[in-house]
Order: C-alpha cells, then sequence, then structure tokens
C-alpha cells in the first residue's frame, strides 16, 4: 500500500474517531460479554478476563458456578466447597484481571462461586462519615450512592469497572500523594472475610478485620488468596468537587518534573508521548463545593466506539505490523494526540462536550470513568474499544510501580533508548496512551508498595497469533525488563504479562508475612492454583518453550525462544544491556 494511501486512511479513522465521538454524547454503548460461560445452566463453565483471551492463550473453567445473593449464602457457597474439598476461586460480573488470579485448578475439583449478584447492601454512616458495601458492589454504584449522601470517596480508579471487593484486593488505584494516597485499599478501615472452618464451626466463617487486627494488612491486598471479602468499610471525607486543566507540552525535564507535579497536584497525573516528544500534565485538585462547574470525566479510551472505528483501526495497525510500516503507527499517533488534546482527551464542562478550561465538577464524575459500559435498548452498533466479540483493538498492558526515587533514573534510560533507535519507532505505544505516570503512597498493606511510587502504565499491540512477533518487539520488552529488573518495580497484581512477576516475592520485605496469613486462614489451599502460585511466587520460567517471549511468558535465553524463522533473534538491549529481547535482526545471536 502506497504511503499517500496510507495516510488518507489514517486520517479517515480520525474523522471517523471525531465524528463518532459528537454522535455517541446522545447514545450508549453495548455493554461488554459477562465473563462467564456456561454450556448448561451454572455448570462447565469457562471464565474469560476483558479482553477474551488469558496472558497464555490457555482456558480457565470449573465444572460449576453458584451466585449468592446475600452473605450468609456466600458462608454456605464456601463451607459446601471445603466439606466437598473443592478448589474455590472469586469471580465477578466485571473480569479486569488481566493475569489469570481468578482461575482455579485445572481439575474437575473446583468451583466459581460469583459476587455478581451480592450487591445491593451499601449502608452510610453520617456520623463516622464511612459506607460499608457489600463485596459484589460496583464502584460506579458506591460512588454515586456516596455522593448523593453529601460525601465523597477521594481515592478510586480511573476505569469504574470493578467491584468494591477486586479493586481492593488486587491493589488498584488512582494517583495522589497526598492524604491516604492514592491505592484505594488504603481507605479501607474495615473488611468482612468468610474463610474455611472445621466441621464444629460449620465447614465456613465470617471473620470482621479493623486495622487493629493483626491479619488486616494481609487481608485488603490479598489477591482472592485467603477468603471471600464479603463486605468492605471505607473512609469518606464531605463531598468536595475538583478542578482539571490539562497542560500538552514538551517533555524535555519531565524527569525532573514529575516530583513536583505530584506534590502541588493532588490528584494529578501525566502522560507521556515519547514519539512526540510531549507530556501533558494534569493540574487536578479539589475545590469547594460553590464552585461552579458540573463537568465530568468521560475519558476518550473508555467511551464507547463504533464497531466499525474499533475495526478499522485494528486492522490498519495489523497492516502496519505486517509491513513493518513505522510511518503508518506515526501518522495515526500524531493524529490521536491532536485529537486528544481538541477534546481534552474526555473532560466535558456541561456532560455534553468540552468547551475550555478548567473543567469542574463534583467528585464522583471526576475521579471514574467508563461510559461504554453502559446498555442501550436500541444501540448494538457501539461498544467498548477492546470487547473480544468484535475484533477490534487488541494490546498488552504493562504497570510497574517504580520506587519515587528510582523514577526519573528510569525515564532517562527510556529517553536513551527512544533517541537511539529514533522516536518514530516508539508511535506504536503514542497510539494507545503513551506512557501514564500515577502516584501512590507507601502502603501499610504487605502486598502492598512500600515506598512512595509512581506507577507507569503503557498499552502496546498484541498478535492475534501467538506465534507472531510484533514491529519494535524489542523496545517495549526493554523498558518491559528496565522497569521490572533494572528498577526493582513491583507489578500491578491485575494487569501485566507474566514475565512482570517473575522473582516477585523477593521484592516485598513482608511477603513471608502474607504467606504466614494465608497458612493461616487457608490452611488447605482452597483458593490457591497452580496460575495463582505463579503470579504469587513468581515462578513463570519453569518450562521455556519456542516461542515463550514472543508474548512475555519468558525472558529470552535462546533463539527459539524468540521467532528465527521469522527473523527475530535473542539480544542483548540497547540501553540496558543486562535485559534480553526479540530483535528483528538478520544474523542469529549464536
Amino acid at each position: 500500500m502506497t504511503k499517500l494511501l496510507w495516510l488518507c486512511l489514517c486520517h479517515y479513522l480520525v474523522l471517523l474517531w471525531i465524528s463518532s465521538a459528537i454522535l455517541l454524547t446522545i447514545s450508549s454503548a453495548m455493554p461488554p460479554p459477562n465473563p462467564i460461560k456456561c454450556n448448561n445452566i451454572n455448570s462447565d463453565c469457562q471464565l474469560f478476563n476483558s479482553y477474551g483471551v488469558w496472558g497464555d492463550r490457555q482456558t480457565c473453567r470449573a465444572p460449576n458456578i453458584v451466585y449468592p445473593t446475600n452473605e450468609e449464602q456466600l458462608r454456605q457457597e464456601l463451607a459446601n466447597a471445603n466439606k466437598n474439598n473443592l478448589k474455590v476461586k472469586i469471580v465477578t460480573k466485571f473480569s479486569h484481571t488481566i493475569p489469570k488470579l481468578a482461575c482455579p485448578s485445572n481439575s474437575k475439583n473446583s468451583v466459581f462461586i460469583s459476587t455478581e449478584k451480592h450487591d445491593s447492601t451499601v449502608d452510610i454512616n453520617m456520623e463516622k462519615l464511612t459506607v460499608t458495601a457489600d463485596g459484589g458492589v460496583g464502584l460506579r454504584k458506591l460512588i454515586d450512592t456516596i455522593e448523593k449522601a453529601g460525601l465523597s470517596l477521594v481515592a478510586a480508579t480511573y476505569w469504574e469497572g470493578v467491584t468494591v471487593a477486586g479493586v481492593i484486593s488486587t491493589g488498584a488505584h488512582g494517583s495522589s500523594w497526598w492524604g491516604k494516597g492514592g491505592a484505594i485499599h488504603d481507605h479501607v478501615i474495615g473488611l468482612n472475610l468468610i474463610i474455611p472452618a472445621n466441621e464444629s464451626e460449620g465447614y465456613a466463617k465470617i471473620i470482621k478485620l479493623t486495622p487493629q487486627d493483626q491479619l488486616f494488612n494481609a487481608a485488603k491486598v490479598s489477591l482472592g488468596l485467603l477468603g471471600i471479602i464479603s463486605k468492605v468499610t471505607f473512609q469518606l471525607e464531605p463531598a468536595f468537587k475538583r478542578s482539571i486543566r490539562l497542560n500538552f507540552t514538551n517533555d524535555n525535564d519531565i524527569e525532573e518534573e514529575f516530583m513536583e507535579h505530584a506534590r502541588k497536584n493532588e490528584f494529578g497525573d501525566i502522560q507521556w508521548y515519547p514519539s512526540r516528544q510531549t507530556a501533558v500534565y494534569r493540574y487536578d485538585n479539589r475545590v469547594p463545593l460553590n464552585t461552579p462547574g458540573d463537568g465530568q470525566n468521560d475519558f476518550l479510551g473508555f467511551q464507547s466506539n463504533p464497531i466499525l472505528l474499533s475495526k478499522s483501526v485494528r486492522a490498519t495497525e495489523k497492516g502496519f505490523e505486517s509491513t513493518r510500516n513505522v510511518g503508518g503507527k506515526c501518522t495515526v499517533a500524531s493524529s490521536f494526540v491532536t485529537y486528544k488534546k481538541l477534546i481534552a482527551n474526555g473532560l466535558k464542562n456541561n456532560k455534553l462536550i468540552f468547551t475550555g478550561y478548567p473543567v469542574v465538577g463534583h467528585q464522583g464524575k471526576m475521579q471514574s470513568s467508563g461510559s461504554c459500559l453502559y446498555s442501550s435498548s436500541i444501540d448494538i452498533t457501539s461498544t467498548c474499544a477492546w470487547d473480544p466479540r468484535i475484533n477490534g483493538l487488541f494490546f498488552y498492558e504493562s504497570t510497574a510501580k517504580i520506587p519515587s526515587s528510582k523514577f526519573g533514573d528510569f525515564i532517562r534510560d527510556v529517553k536513551k533508548l527512544r533517541d537511539l533507535v529514533k522516536p518514530e519507532n516508539m508511535c506504536g505505544v503514542d497510539m494507545y496512551n503513551g506512557f501514564l505516570f500515577r502516584f501512590i503512597k507507601a502502603s501499610d498493606a504487605y502486598l502492598g508498595q512500600g515506598e512512595d511510587s509512581v506507577v507507569v502504565d503503557f498499552n502496546y499491540y498484541r498478535a492475534s497469533d501467538a506465534l507472531t512477533p510484533r514491529l519494535n518487539q524489542d523496545i517495549w520488552e526493554e523498558i518491559e525488563q528496565m522497569a521490572f529488573v533494572k528498577y526493582g518495580a513491583k507489578p500491578h497484581w491485575a494487569k501485566n504479562r507474566n514475565v512482570a512477576f517473575l522473582d516477585v516475592q523477593k521484592k516485598y520485605p513482608k511477603f513471608n508475612k502474607f504467606v504466614a496469613a494465608k497458612v493461616q486462614l487457608d490452611p488447605k489451599n482452597m483458593f490457591s492454583s497452580e496460575w495463582s502460585d505463579e503470579m504469587l511466587f513468581g515462578k513463570q520460567e519453569g518450562l521455556k518453550g519456542d516461542g515463550c517471549a514472543l508474548e512475555g511468558m519468558c525472558i529470552c535465553v535462546e533463539d527459539r525462544h524468540c521467532s528465527p524463522s521469522k527473523g527475530y533473534f535473542c539480544k542483548p538491549g540497547l540501553v540496558y544491556q543486562e535485559a534480553r529481547v526479540c530483535r528483528f535482526s538478520s544474523t542469529s545471536t549464536s
């Protein structure tokens, strides 16, 4: 395809996106599919993540699923599983744990316990400024209920398609170094945990934990491995508004300015588009409740997209990959960044469109978004861009928690790599969201971050076939290894490819305390599986097969771990030379 034709196609995609955004302000999306599919009613069931494909592309099954509606039914279902020696995994109406933490052992002796229908209770205590919610309550329902009572939840994830129990158990977060910080679990002041018990106690029991309990810091980020989180209590604050302004500027001093930005802006973050040499500083702070403004954050990436658009973007990127067309990716990246600047990345002053900065709105409308989650009986032409039913966007998501003291050096290394390989070779990440920097404080949770950290997220193309290499694959592998190996980053538990969890237990000073809590609360390992053990104990590299490095199932050591038949060989990193990456080359390592 000629360069002119690619250029025309790229501009068509951007125009389609713009026109679609205007039309979709008055419609809703087809909701994502249920993550559970059963061949019979509640039996022979398969669990999918939100992208429809697990990291190892293998299936995740259990013979049965049950849907308790209250805490006592949850206890009874766990008791039944304990009595019958079944493995247990908790699932929700959402499925945004990308690693296979939610998958039971690959055997017939397992059961899914769903919290989808355990979502009725949201109790607010106005005197104590707290809220207690069932574990299956969705984040949006929780936030809206709190806001109607004149209160606000300070920390929340950017994506609202999560449940109360799921969001804390995986250590999910927003962005803040202020107060208790941006991690939601650090705003939890109590939780109920249902654990296995002996026969005299009815095979399962409910324990109530507060910060004064020894097990509390194990339970609030527990990966679903200690028991069933049935209720969660959060500390709240009187309602407030937020004022947001985005500053699209150069990235010259981003490695120096990130810390000051976090200190001056309570909810600030930074997006970095390395190929565009552009940094987007989000000035985001609370303002008094009487400040004029009724805006909302409808983040562009979480809006509904016409199915035609999502399929077109995916097909276009696949074309760039197959023809090794770096320039095509750069054209799309440049157009998308320009469009994001035009619409303030989805901020809206009046719930419909962006008219100018600052955008001021209630906390509940500014902290989380996910408009593509919601259904319309008449709209079946649009959905979340990654909906697995439509062959739309398909990508990896790497998320590293880097100590703030090391983060500047990490950015300097990425800049060195960019300048060495030429900026245009990083356009692939800028077609998505570039690098997103968020800030979280040190946490007492045993599996939380032990120091103030910067969380860096980046998305990049994933091939439809596991054995197909990617354009500039070596760049993203080197950055991934820089973060997790050179700078000792902790992985986001609910994201990442398998290699991010290598030797993960060595990165948590209180890891042994978590293991001790697990032995105490789940002595029969009912909530463990071979996949969760891989994540928790960092043992992904036991078996290295041909092509295992292509999808982050291993770090290459031999050429066969890449794709030598397609010209990809195992090579040292260019800046971080201890890294081992799959690079397109005319010569083998051997």
